[in-house]
């Protein structure tokens, strides 16, 4: 939970186009965890970040504890609450 928090708190925070994050911890798979980053634009994340040089610095925090590579998706929000 550490890595996760530092990651986002000293990296993801810090990259282009940002808005903000939400991390779900799985209670029937505590090692499991949904992770999602709002960005302004896709290519915030396909490019700037991904390309940059903040990526590097986020796997080398939290790529340590990967038991296999991330499902990486994209979405658009369709509807939400208040």
């Amino acid at each position: 939970d550490e890595a996760i928090a530092r990651g986002l708190r000293d990296v993801i925070s810090k990259a282009k186009g940002c808005q903000g994050f939400k991390v779900n911890k799985g209670i029937e798979s505590p090692e499991r965890y949904i992770l999602q980053i709002f960005w302004d634009t896709l290519e915030n994340h396909t490019v700037d970040f991904r390309e940059g040089e903040l990526f590097p610095q986020w796997r080398a925090i939290v790529g340590p504890f990967f038991a296999q590579p991330p499902v990486v998706e994209h979405f658009d929000l369709v509807v939400k609450s208040v």
